[in-house]
């Protein structure tokens, strides 16, 4: 029986295509700055997003940290959603290592902040607060796109409030993709409102690794210190960031793909007892199961050859190493689960 995971698209394996550029790829060292992989998929990350300069990282929480700590001090605060990950998923970095305050806030149902609360929770100059200093979103958010309207208001707020901007784009190319259009093109009108982004090259992407912050030059150099005392300097990273470069030039516009089965899965669990789909805009999927019928359901899968995640909601990520077969087993599995 084959096996199925939709636990996340962190989950895919590089393809023979990756391989070779992997393999084939002409290595220096990156700490000196010398490694003329890493520093190709740099300028090309920066140049497509429309950003100075850009930085490799090991992983998106190392990127989303560096980013954090280059824009703020200790005793600094930044706005954050309650389900973004560089408040909930990071082990609280920010706090623990660059002492900066997060001043969490509820997000809307389309997954924004509302604009009146981050107005409201940005402090006085007052020395009985935090300095609130960066204003930080997510797009995608739990599989959401920000709408673009929205993503323009926040940044004039957050600029009229002298506030940094920084995105965590993990999924920004599944945000590009959502919007239509050339994709790049599309990231840049996302990626015009911040001072900088972090994107993701291991999830829908398919690189085993690696993220890379955008931002100014003089805030990337700042960034690249962070990195160094974080232990992200990984010398021969060309390796890796051979990887990435070729998922940025093969592997964007396929995304459509993770997106349409998405949908073809949320479409198949539809009508299903006590189950509610939320209608996916990517490649995310949550289903609501009720009472008592969610004891169980995972194990089920399991032992029909799907894996998926349940923290909050049933989640089925749509991925590189997914087929409409693969979907169907899913839909299968769980029909005959709340049939029984």
């Amino acid at each position: 029986m084959k096996v199925v995971d939709f636990r996340s698209d962190t989950v895919t394996q590089p393809t023979p295509a990756m391989r070779e550029a992997m393999a084939a790829a002409k290595l220096g060292d990156d700490v000196f700055g010398d490694d003329p992989s890493v520093n190709a998929l740099q300028q090309a990350v920066a140049e497509r997003l429309g950003f100075e300069a850009a930085l490799f990282m090991p992983t998106g929480t190392q990127s989303n940290l560096a980013a954090l700590l280059s824009h703020c001090q200790r005793g600094d605060e930044y706005i954050v959603g309650q389900f973004a990950h560089t408040f909930r998923w990071e082990g609280g970095g920010a706090a623990v290592l660059g002492s900066i305050q997060p001043q969490p806030l509820n997000h809307q149902p389309d997954g924004t902040l509302s604009l009146a609360e981050v107005e409201a929770n940005i402090k006085p100059d007052d020395v009985h607060f935090a300095r609130t200093k960066l204003l930080t979103l997510e797009n995608t958010i739990g599989g959401k796109v920000l709408p673009l309207a929205y993503l323009a208001q926040a940044s004039a707020l957050a600029l009229k409030h002298g506030l940094a901007r920084h995105l965590d784009g993990a999924r920004l190319f599944n945000a590009a993709m959502a919007a239509g259009g050339e994709p790049y093109a599309a990231a840049r009108e996302i990626t015009q409102h911040f001072d900088s982004v972090s994107v993701c090259f291991s999830k829908g992407l398919g690189a085993p690794v690696g993220s890379v912050l955008c931002g100014s030059a003089g805030f990337i150099q700042q960034a690249k210190r962070w990195r160094k005392m974080l232990g992200g300097g990984m010398r021969q990273g060309g390796i890796l960031a051979s990887a990435a470069h070729y998922a940025l030039d093969h592997h964007v516009a396929r995304l459509a793909d993770d997106h349409a089965l998405a949908r073809r899965l949320a479409v198949g669990l539809q009508g299903l007892d006590g189950v509610t789909v939320e209608a996916p805009q990517t490649n995310i999927v949550f289903v609501d199961v009720a009472g008592p019928q969610a004891v169980g359901v995972l194990a089920h899968l399991k032992s029909r050859g799907v894996l998926a995640t349940g923290l909050y909601k049933l989640r089925f990520v749509t991925h590189l190493d997914v087929s409409e077969a693969d979907v169907d087993q899913a839909i299968a599995a769980m029909r005959e689960f709340f049939a029984g």
